[in-house]
């Protein structure tokens, strides 16, 4: 599963909208959007809220990519 593919699914997983998910982590809905069709990723701080949002350690996330 690619970054993008794993975000989407965790935030339907958690029944967050987009907009609920920007809004938690204090970002754009449409930087949501770009990370989910894969035209670009999070910073590294951004990634680490994401994986505590969602309760998973950063590397679940990064698993596919390294």
């Amino acid at each position: 599963m690619e970054f993008s593919e794993k975000l989407q699914t965790l935030r339907k997983q958690k029944n967050l909208t987009q907009e609920e998910l920007a809004e938690a982590l204090g970002v754009s809905r449409q930087a949501v959007s770009k990370w989910e069709n894969g035209s670009s990723e999070p910073s590294p701080s951004n990634l680490i809220a994401i994986a505590k949002l969602y309760e998973i350690p950063p590397e679940e996330l990064l698993k596919k990519l390294i």
